[in-house]
């Protein structure tokens, strides 16, 4: 995807910078003119970084979020970041209470590395270092380039810059020789010429940069291509035997590169349909005319398009935690920004997340068939991300009077699920039973086969159902790390609709006893997600750390109430037939591109079955009834009623041709 934007030539903006500030001087061996009025002086720009808590330490390669927030974060004269409307969407603010920019502070992952390192204290150097790669990268791979070996969170702790998380630096100077090609926190930067990629291609306007904070703002496709993400979001790490050995082994921690690469998400494979990881994660604004992506800078041009640097995920638990012990954490952002990122956190997992719908096959005086089908709509696997994420299914069925008959999957108060198995739940196709709870995870197991949460012995799952994005085939080439496992690998309606692979979506089929009762019934299915479920952290609170304690103090203190995701209903009046699926008839494709129209299903209750076009005139027709399956090829383009009738009544379904 190129970025294209009006500009105006190195002329046109020393003219406007003439008429504004009455520059005399002119534009020779990219030194600054002297005017003022159009850049930030040191004392200037010293006191918009004392204005803010963000980092303004630099080292021999970074520069903490301080150094960018001068001229990128919010420009109090409103003539810089802000859309044409006077929306505020500079970077600084939008980025500073996002979970990239608070990777280094966030106290699960500090404690989650002090547990890996005392159940194996003989590979402290190697986990630390491998940790701190992706969550403290400006300490860790200063420490590396110039040859001081590997970094310890003994380190971090004293190095402010490695406390500002994945800053602005680690992203636009990564080179682009390795975009998508190495992985596990194995990052390449730029560093001859000091150069931060952007995406705006011509007229760079680089002078400013150059001489305030020492960097040259090149532009490179890269710095938009999915592959940015891939050199921390593929994480495969070395297994380690119950005995701290190290066994040769692999295990993929996280692929969620991958899982976009095996999606029609790929803008490579799919370009029709292709989004990036920016492109939901950085959205751009919708609109033709763009920002001016620099503060006090008046006779720059605006950008378009512009990606407001969001960094939504599903994390709210943890925004939440880093909101409510800001001082003990040491963050910079403060608690409205910390809101702002919550609730885009929020809307991104109950609005571009999932789809539902609720449907009863059938039903007679003992049992309720109900049919929950859930469609993933991201790019990349849901949950995706680190394995302790869960999501999971509540299906709650009451009668006319409103008395609960039927509830599988509720969440407890201390934020587990009602009816979990004492270890870990399978994946089910068909639940019958209260206490059969429909999970999508993935559990780690060890050397020997058995469950753990202490991802150094990880050797294999035992099962990821987690649902897989569209266009998800076990065919990939990237499926060895991105592998279904377990039961839903042979559910027939796992990632596949009407036989076909690739749906990225499941139907959980439920088999509701009801006791007799024949009347109205309410059916409210519900997804819950966690990021950090209470079995995720038993094992570690067995153990003993300032880490380990300071995070288990905030987790007990937390509100437990998972994330409602998305919420579908669907009321059945009667045992009888009330509507086409409950007479197990399916019509489709709706709508249907090349006119075929197939009809499954049929049994004997069918007397048969008739084709109208919009003008009531009948097209098609089918009286006998020896075969379940009915094709017809419709007329032409348009609106069909298709009529289905029984002894009983007659159903119409409407189809569209295009």
């Amino acid at each position: 995807m190129k970025y294209n934007y009006p500009l105006l030539s190195k002329s046109l903006v020393l003219a406007a910078v003439a008429g504004t500030v009455a520059l005399s001087v002119s534009w020779t061996d990219g030194q600054l003119p002297v005017a003022k009025a159009a850049y930030h002086t040191p004392d200037e720009l010293a006191d918009m970084r004392a204005a803010t808590p963000l980092d303004s330490n630099a080292n021999t390669y970074f520069a903490g979020s301080g150094y960018c927030n001068g001229c990128h974060g919010h420009d109090p004269q409103g003539m810089g970041m802000v859309t044409v409307d006077g929306r505020d969407v500079n970077v600084s603010d939008a980025w500073r209470s996002s979970m990239m920019a608070n990777s280094a502070r966030d106290p699960f992952w500090r404690a989650k590395v002090s547990h890996e390192v005392l159940v194996n204290p003989d590979h402290q150097v190697l986990l630390e270092d491998k940790c701190t790669a992706c969550h403290a990268p400006m300490g860790h791979f200063e420490h590396h380039m110039t040859g001081q070996g590997p970094y310890s969170i003994a380190y971090m702790e004293q190095d402010d810059i490695a406390l500002d998380g994945v800053s602005c630096t680690p992203c636009h100077m990564q080179s682009a020789d390795s975009t998508g090609s190495f992985f596990s926190g194995q990052l390449h930067f730029d560093t001859e010429g000091r150069p931060i990629y952007g995406p705006y291609e011509d007229d760079i306007f680089s002078a400013p940069m150059e001489s305030f904070v020492g960097y040259t703002p090149v532009y490179s496709p890269h710095i938009i291509d999915a592959g940015l993400c891939a050199g921390c979001h593929t994480l495969i790490t070395e297994t380690i035997d119950l005995d701290g050995n190290l066994t040769g082994d692999e295990f993929v921690e996280q692929a969620t590169y991958h899982e976009w690469l095996n999606s029609e998400f790929n803008n490579e494979e799919h370009p029709a349909t292709g989004i990036t990881c920016q492109g939901c994660h950085v959205p751009l604004l919708d609109d033709d005319i763009g920002v001016v992506i620099t503060a006090n800078y008046n006779f720059l041009p605006p950008r378009t398009p512009f990606g407001e640097h969001h960094f939504a995920g599903a994390n709210s638990f943890m925004l939440n935690m880093l909101k409510e012990h800001g001082s003990t954490l040491g963050v910079t952002a403060y608690p409205a920004q910390f809101d702002s990122s919550i609730a885009r956190t929020l809307h991104m997992l109950q609005q571009r997340t999932l789809l539902m719908e609720v449907n009863v096959p059938w039903r007679n005086d003992e049992t309720a068939a109900i049919d929950v089908k859930l469609t993933n709509l991201a790019g990349h696997k849901f949950p995706s991300g680190y394995p302790a994420r869960r999501a999971w299914v509540q299906l709650v069925v009451t009668n006319a009077a409103g008395d609960t008959i039927y509830n599988n999957g509720a969440p407890t108060a201390e934020g587990d699920i009602a009816g979990h198995d004492a270890l870990w739940e399978p994946h089910y196709d068909q639940i019958t039973s209260a206490d059969q709870v429909q999970i999508y995870e993935m559990v780690m197991g060890d050397v020997n086969g058995n469950l753990t949460t202490v991802l150094a012995r990880a050797k294999e799952p035992l099962k990821d159902n987690r649902l897989a994005p569209a266009g998800f085939s076990v065919n990939h080439s990237t499926y060895d790390t991105t592998r279904i496992v377990g039961g839903a690998l042979t559910d027939p309606d796992f990632n596949h609709e009407n036989g076909t692979e690739g749906s990225g979506s499941d139907v959980v089929h439920y088999f509701v006893p009801t006791g007799g009762y024949d009347g109205l019934i309410n059916i409210t299915a519900t997804v819950w997600y966690q990021s950090v479920p209470p079995r995720a952290v038993a094992d570690m609170f067995t153990h003993t750390s300032p880490e380990i304690n300071l995070f288990k103090g905030m987790f007990q203190a937390a509100d437990h109430t998972p994330v409602l995701v998305k919420t579908a209903t669907a009321t059945d009046l009667t045992v009888g037939i009330d509507n086409l699926r409950e007479l197990g008839v399916h019509v489709f494709p709706n709508p249907t591109r090349d006119g075929l129209l197939n009809i499954t299903g049929i049994d004997a209750r069918v007397t048969g079955i008739e084709v109208y076009d919009a003008g009531g005139r009948k097209v098609g027709e089918r009286r006998d009834g020896s075969n379940r399956n009915w094709s017809m090829r419709l007329p032409g383009k348009g609106t069909y009623l298709v009529v289905v009738r029984t002894a009983e009544r007659s159903f119409v379904e409407k189809v569209v041709s295009l």
